[in-house]
């Protein structure tokens, strides 16, 4: 009896250094391997960063205006703008411009009120002053009102465009707004030109630690239109005045399109 109390002591013990090993095993396996990615997925890898900008003269211009005109009524309000309308149609045409670059929109009429007193209810003043007089909104008009977009393709004669269109009645003449038609093939020559100095100075950096470049792990971009930047020439001959009205010698200028890109590389 006491033999078999031993061996099934011994059969426990056993199976709990067995399982106890094999516990250990495994938390040192996890430890190794958690060792092993902090080792490879940061420290051999490199970010750096590009940037590629490519300057373009604009072949788009567009122009905004609006044409707002009053009426007793609904129809001689919406008349009177058609009027001007038409004007501005056949001066656009007559400059160039195609059907389908002329975009009209908002069309719409407002009410306008007026404050009329009741002349009734009118209660003379007294020697602590006068009453409140009570009296209404009523409608007294109307306005209607359409906005025009216009795209503009021989940007050379924006300045006469507008010129033309300041005389014919339109309001909130707006423009020019100078850009480029194809933007997405300059957009993707300057992401050109940012993956290269991304990848020039990986280069350098791989070549002075020593290791070499291997694939791409990570890239971002980030770009934009910059601003617009006016030659000299041009603003001198628009400021002159003595050729032709400041309106038909608008410098163009350069529109910048730049790209920023982020490269990972692995490395070898």
């Amino acid at each position: 009896m006491k033999e078999e109390y031993i061996k099934n002591l011994y059969r426990i013990s056993l199976v709990f250094l067995v399982v106890l090993s094999l516990f250990f095993v495994v938390k040192l396996l996890s430890e190794f391997k958690s060792y092993g990615m902090m080792g490879s997925s940061e420290s051999n890898t490199i970010t750096l960063s590009g940037h590629g900008e490519v300057q373009a003269v604009p072949d788009i211009a567009n122009v905004y205006f609006t044409i707002r005109k009053e009426g007793t009524t609904v129809k001689e309000a919406q008349d009177a703008v058609a009027v001007v309308e038409k004007s501005s149609l056949d001066s656009l045409k007559s400059n160039g411009v195609e059907d389908k670059d002329i975009q009209a929109a908002n069309a719409s009429f407002n009410p306008k009120y007026k404050y009329v007193y009741d002349t009734r209810s009118l209660v003379p003043c007294t020697e602590f002053g006068c009453p409140p007089r009570s009296g209404n909104n009523v409608i007294s008009g109307y306005e209607a009102y359409e906005s025009i977009t216009v795209k503009v393709r021989n940007t050379d004669s924006v300045g006469k465009i507008m010129q033309d269109l300041g005389t014919l009645g339109v309001t909130d003449l707006n423009g020019p707004n100078f850009t480029v038609d194809d933007a997405d093939a300059l957009q993707a020559e300057a992401r050109k030109e940012a993956i290269e100095d991304a990848r020039t100075k990986a280069e350098a950096l791989a070549k002075d630690l020593g290791v070499r470049l291997g694939r791409i792990a990570n890239f971002s971009e980030g770009g934009n239109y910059g601003g617009i930047y006016y030659a000299k020439d041009a603003m001198m001959e628009s400021s002159a005045g003595n050729t032709a009205p400041a309106p038909a010698a608008i410098p163009k200028g350069e529109n910048t399109i730049t790209s920023d890109v982020t490269i990972t590389y692995e490395l070898r």
